[in-house]
């Protein structure tokens, strides 16, 4: 169901949305069914053709600007692609299975042309992987104030020392963006961005177990010698490039939710209409009518106010609130259809022959993951209140 009111979705959208429909159910689906049920990658033999389809689609690297061999999309068209993108078992945390491949750290970006040549493009291409370390054990949603790992000048070279925790990849990529402080604690402009190897000596990785099969790391430097080549911008500037990137991945993070719930609200629907009880199907009963009513009504919701976001992004408008109000919006939502639906299927739901009871566990660190629910609430009245504590 796709109603858009006063706002109609341009035709070259709804062409792309359309697209990655069919997609996803006759060519990722069909891949994920030779899988387990819990698997987060497919293997080579499985993977590679869908890369190549999606290469010759142009849905390769979706945020990555074309110049540098990625599809280029704007804020809306990543939106769009991500909510198509979770439909199937493992795209709420691995969109399409994978076969769009990964963007890396947009701060690579800000790189010099030797940094975007060594690691932005190989990365683009698929040839290495990179992650991206903000959170630390004494904190993630305040980085000014939290970050403690401490990045010493040395000659021409930096020795950084400290922790970072919940790391998305870190353990299976070759390379990360490390923010540590270069000056004194508390001061934003005491942050500095660097680029790390993870076979530099001194880097270690600890696999996180989280309820979720795809888990985070820990990632460990001690004494770990980093050449001033390696920093992205100026020292101190850190938390400056960074805020040119911050807020911009929350708006296809949330859309994906949202897709994942629609995926799950159309099986549920698919089953109410074929499951009778007590005489007649569950399509009938007015219980599971609300439901249903309610799911689509929320996720509709949802998705508007993703696309307002997309739409203040790609008009070069303040985003920052309006990205808030989404995430917020948007993963709560999903994770209450997520558990309606649960509901509906009774006792299926929680099996594994369906991939709802993962998608409950997936959704529920949705609502933590690029900022926890109450950081955004709390961007949200310091905007309305005009405070700032």
């Amino acid at each position: 169901m796709n109603a858009f009111g006063a706002w109609e979705m341009p035709e070259e959208y709804r062409l792309l949305r359309d697209n990655v429909r069919r997609f996803m159910a006759e060519d990722v689906r069909t891949a994920e069914d030779q899988v387990e049920h819990d698997a987060y990658k497919l293997p080579p033999h499985l993977l590679n053709p869908l890369q190549d389809k999606a290469r010759a689609m142009g849905l390769w690297a979706l945020g990555t600007p074309e110049q540098y061999g990625g599809a280029g999309l704007n804020a809306l068209g990543y939106a769009v692609v991500a909510e198509e993108a979770a439909r199937c078992r493992m795209g709420s945390y691995v969109w399409a299975a994978g076969a769009f491949g990964m963007d890396p750290p947009e701060i690579i970006w800000a790189g010099t042309a030797e940094q975007i040549n060594e690691y932005g493009i190989p990365s683009v291409k698929g040839d290495r992987k990179g992650y991206f370390a903000i959170s630390e054990p004494s904190g993630g949603s305040d980085p000014a104030r939290a970050i403690q790992a401490r990045a010493i000048r040395d000659g021409d070279d930096y020795i950084l020392n400290g922790t970072k925790t919940w790391i998305t990849a870190a353990g299976i990529s070759d390379w990360g963006i490390v923010f540590a402080r270069t000056g004194k604690p508390g001061d934003r402009g005491g942050i500095s961005a660097f680029i790390v190897d993870s076979d530099n000596p001194g880097v270690s990785f600890r696999e996180i177990d989280v309820i979720r099969s795809y888990s985070p790391w820990e990632v460990f430097f001690t004494d770990c010698r980093i050449p001033s080549s390696k920093r992205i911008g100026e020292e101190g500037e850190g938390f400056k490039i960074l805020s040119r990137f911050l807020g911009i991945n929350r708006i296809p993070y949330t859309a994906n939710c949202i897709g994942t719930a629609q995926y799950a609200l159309e099986l549920a629907i698919d089953w109410a209409k074929s499951r009778t009880v007590f005489g007649s199907t569950l399509a009938e009963k007015q219980a599971i009518q609300w439901m249903i009513a309610d799911s689509e009504m929320e996720l509709q919701a949802a998705r508007m106010l993703v696309y307002q976001a997309a739409w203040a992004l790609d008009m070069g408008k303040p985003f920052q609130v309006e990205s808030s109000i989404a995430k917020v919006t948007g993963t709560e939502t999903a994770g209450r259809v997520v558990d309606r639906c649960i509901q509906i299927f009774g006792g299926m739901g929680v099996t594994h022959e369906l991939p709802l009871e993962r998608w409950h566990r997936e959704l529920r660190i949705k609502r933590i993951g690029e900022g926890p629910s109450e950081v955004h609430r709390m961007v949200v009245a310091r905007h309305l209140l005009g405070t700032k504590a």
